[in-house]
């Protein structure tokens, strides 16, 4: 699995638009969300070191 390194982040009013890249330019995660407890689904995604 590809990690991501660079995330795109979208905070409109009502809708959260999230998008993850790998290093080679490939998305990885390219989602929306109208509701913050979605969140959550992107747990596994782990944090930056």
């Amino acid at each position: 699995m590809k990690k991501i390194t660079t995330v795109g982040l979208d905070l409109a009013k009502s809708v959260f638009q999230v998008h993850g890249i790998a290093e080679e330019g490939d998305v990885i995660i390219l989602a929306h969300c109208v509701d913050r407890r979605c969140w959550t689904s992107f747990a596994h995604c782990g944090l930056a070191s």
